[in-house]
């Protein structure tokens, strides 16, 4: 078992895997990337009781979602994609899991905005399971870059001011905002619905 912060999580045997391809790929060349996908695997763990037995999924997912940005795997430079290929052509990885990582935070839509859609519908395509992807947009856009929890306005709004609103990631999270903050309201029903 693995203890990020002051919370259990990783406890299911793909999310243990999970961890340590992230922890390794991340760490070193880009630990405030690392940092940031420790909080939405801390993200994924608040999760459990929502998703039952996808809950590795998710913590997988979570601690995976940005490993595309390590410097060795960036190809394309369009880190779900590229983090989705290593995890599909270098590890196997479950098919539900890489498809998760590629389509993580609405990818699609910044996909293109980088002329890439067509390769990251036709390789991974978008689950069906909504909840998972809902639950996967609520982890990252509500963790800072430094792994600490925030509003999903608070993590768009640092986004535009890092990236700028005439960027191409800029462009991508105002058109993303509208699904971003539904998904993340979504699942904060969910949670709100769960029993004390």
């Amino acid at each position: 078992m693995r203890y990020l912060g002051t919370y259990e999580v990783m406890d299911g045997a793909m999310a243990k895997w999970a961890y340590a391809v992230a922890e390794a790929e991340l760490s070193e060349p880009l630990p405030r990337r690392w940092e940031h996908s420790q909080g939405v695997a801390r993200r994924a763990a608040e999760l459990t009781e929502v998703l039952g037995e996808d809950a590795d999924l998710l913590a997988s997912a979570a601690v995976l979602h940005d490993v595309g940005y390590a410097p060795r795997l960036a190809a394309t430079g369009f880190h779900p994609l590229d983090g989705a290929r290593f995890l599909r052509d270098d590890h196997a990885a479950d098919e539900r899991l890489v498809r998760l990582v590629a389509n993580h935070s609405l990818a699609l839509l910044e996909a293109e905005e980088r002329g890439l859609r067509s390769d990251l519908e036709a390789e991974f395509p978008l689950l069906d399971d909504h909840r998972l992807v809902d639950a996967l947009v609520y982890c990252d856009m509500t963790t800072t870059p430094d792994g600490k929890g925030t509003s999903a306005e608070g993590r768009l709004e640092e986004i535009m001011d890092r990236y700028g609103a005439d960027s191409l990631v800029g462009r991508f999270i105002r058109r993303a905002s509208p699904d971003i903050l539904a998904a993340v309201s979504r699942v904060e029903a969910a949670l709100a619905a769960q029993p004390r």
